[in-house]
């Protein structure tokens, strides 16, 4: 079950302007790709949120660049794994974080797929609505067979976003 609660809304409302959302997200990310790999994670509980998604996919780039634009994305380090030299967390290999989409949550689990996005949705304040009805257990299977259904035609989508 994706937690709901938001313990840091106070602080969003005190601090009232994006301003820093966008700077602290960028950091994040540019400081992930500087050092040439996912930070590893252990098996204790994180403060964040992570997500590792595939840089070398045009359209997964595309993605998560709305999200590191959303409000509450300060909180969420967004991780290339397309990097040469990667260091994955415990369980998950370089194949599988190539094939699909992966979000480690803040007390570490690790989710995939619809699962991963549901979990993602949840941590952003504008888009938690979406997280909510797709963590629902039918809409999330619905949502998860759409997911591989949109794997077997991404390499085509991949070869188009590249023209």
């Amino acid at each position: 079950m994706v937690p709901f609660g938001d313990s840091s809304g106070v602080w969003r409302f005190l601090s009232g302007s994006l301003a820093g959302v966008y700077p602290a997200a960028l950091a994040r990310l540019s400081n992930c790709q500087r050092r040439g790999h996912i930070r590893a994670m252990n098996t204790q509980p994180s403060d964040n949120v992570t997500v590792y998604f595939d840089g070398s996919c045009p359209l997964c780039t595309k993605e998560i660049g709305l999200y590191q634009k959303a409000d509450g994305a300060e909180r969420i380090t967004f991780c290339d794994v397309s990097r040469a030299g990667a260091s994955l967390p415990e369980g998950l290999t370089p194949a599988d974080a190539m094939a699909r989409f992966h979000v480690r949550g803040a007390d570490g689990r690790l989710e995939s797929g619809a699962a991963g996005f549901a979990l993602l949705w949840s941590s952003l304040p504008r888009w938690r609505w979406l997280g909510r009805i797709v963590s629902l257990p039918p809409v999330r299977a619905v949502a998860e067979v759409s997911y591989r259904g949109f794997l077997k035609v991404r390499p085509a989508i991949q070869r188009w976003f590249k023209r």
